[in-house]
């Protein structure tokens, strides 16, 4: 189990630090947009962009390569696909609770991998986030990738509801 943590200074950037050790950045090109960047800890970089006719769902590329992507389902969760190393894998991300509101992202037979809890702040208008990661989660070959992924998820929820409510 481990503890990290994504703070952002303009709502468009976000650091993730794991004990003040940089793990990884996730920057927005714009606010409207879910295009993005992921940079792990300066050895590799990773474009996020949406695809098809609305853009429902979101691919993470290296290069030409596809080695991620999800799209939110008609229940609210959002189904995360990987690709990495040639292996399909299956995740779920959802949210949970209202008072004490979280996101969780779970592995094909629901054992809870990733616990996000949000901390809005309203200086930035946005949100940090405090993630707790089970063992499990710990042991995976590209936790990087997919904790980023996670936070881009949470991001992406976030729009998606504030925009359902406007």
């Amino acid at each position: 189990m481990a503890e990290y943590y994504a703070k952002s200074n303009n709502s468009l950037n976000f650091e993730v630090t794991n004990d003040d050790k940089l793990i990884g950045t996730l920057s927005y090109k714009n606010w409207f947009k879910f295009n993005a960047i992921i940079d792990i800890a300066a050895y590799k970089s990773y474009q996020v962009e949406p695809k098809g006719f609305w853009g429902t769902t979101i691919e993470l590329k290296d290069g030409e390569k596809v080695l991620l992507k999800f799209r939110m389902n008609w229940n609210g969760e959002i189904i995360v696909q990987t690709y990495f190393d040639g292996v399909k894998e299956s995740y779920v991300f959802k949210h949970r609770g209202i008072f004490k509101e979280s996101f969780v992202l779970t592995d094909k037979i629901g054992s809870e991998l990733v616990i996000m809890k949000p901390n809005f702040k309203w200086n930035l208008m946005g949100n940090e986030y405090q993630m707790i990661t089970s063992d499990t989660f710990e042991n995976l070959s590209n936790k990087e990738v997919l904790m980023m992924t996670s936070l881009h998820c949470a991001n992406y929820y976030m729009s998606m509801m504030s925009a359902a409510i406007v």
